[in-house]
């Protein structure tokens, strides 16, 4: 026995306030949202904001010193880099529950988005694989509230 139409239609009215709420939830999350990710020499430490976004270099030890500006520069880019890949994977993992089916409601289908058009290519080559010098830089906390000086540096 199927039930009846209002049912139906009142429990899809909840399920898309809900996930409406949820997407507000995700989206004021998402706004503060920052990483903060040491390059492998430990020399240099960028943080990005939500939108991936350089929002903070910090050079570390006095390493720089010692440099040359090519190795700095890399240094710098290298951070950065993996700083925007790791934010680049939190949007997705806050988003992926929005993209699936209601199991609520079968004809609420979710939606498609396309992660490579989004964040470029190499977002999907790495989103399955969190690599050790990122876990390593984003101390105990959890990444999108990782703060400088979080990280075992001091």
């Amino acid at each position: 026995m199927t039930e009846p139409l209002e049912q139906r239609l009142e429990k899809a009215m909840a399920e898309l306030r809900s996930a409406q709420e949820a997407v507000e939830r995700t989206e004021r999350e998402l706004r503060q949202a920052s990483f903060a990710v040491l390059s492998s020499d430990r020399a240099v430490r960028a943080t990005v904001g939500p939108q991936g976004e350089l929002t903070g270099v910090d050079f570390l030890e006095y390493k720089y010193r010692d440099m040359s500006p090519q190795e700095l520069a890399a240094s710098v880019l290298e951070a950065a880099s993996a700083a925007r890949e790791k934010m680049n994977r939190h949007v997705m993992k806050a988003m992926a529950p929005f993209a699936e089916p209601s199991s609520e409601v079968p004809e609420l289908k979710g939606f498609e988005l396309d992660w490579e058009r989004i964040f470029g290519p190499g977002v999907l080559e790495k989103a399955d694989q969190d690599t050790d010098r990122a876990d390593r830089t984003d101390g105990a906390a959890p990444g999108w509230r990782d703060a400088l000086g979080e990280d075992g540096e001091d």
